[in-house]
């Protein structure tokens, strides 16, 4: 699967690259330097044709929206899933910590119930082993 990344990584740096030596070639632009940025526009939409044709091969891939909002605030889209790990980590513990006080409490109202009716508190265990009422 990395290998179509690659390709298409490649692919936007030369593209990137073109772009960047256009830029140059416009910006002090002398007539006599019009061939030049002729062959360079024409490897542009060359190159551009190369990034269309990769195109087919990264279809199936799913971006959330999310790592778009992450470049768009100038952050790094790898911070996206460390941040996802770090929620999913913290809503793990507070489900277990939620989980550990219900535990607590079960065990709590057994023992309080089975002070004030110890024969049905005897019966619902044996119920809940599986041996029937004694």
């Amino acid at each position: 699967m990395a290998e179509k990344f690659e390709a298409l990584e490649q692919q936007l740096e030369l593209f990137i690259e073109n772009t960047r030596q256009m830029g140059i070639i416009v910006s002090d632009f002398q007539p006599q330097g019009q061939n030049v940025l002729n062959q360079k526009i024409q490897t542009m939409v060359t190159e551009l044709n190369e990034i269309d044709k990769l195109r087919t091969q990264i279809q199936d891939v799913q971006v959330p929206l999310e790592v778009f909002d992450y470049i768009d605030q100038g952050r790094n889209p790898s911070l996206y899933t460390k941040d996802c790990l770090e929620k999913a980590l913290a809503k793990n513990e507070q489900v277990k910590g939620k989980t550990d006080s219900l535990k607590r409490f079960k065990a709590m109202l057994l023992q309080e119930l089975s002070k004030v009716f110890p024969s049905e508190i005897e019966m619902y265990r044996a119920l809940k082993l599986g041996r029937g009422p004694t």
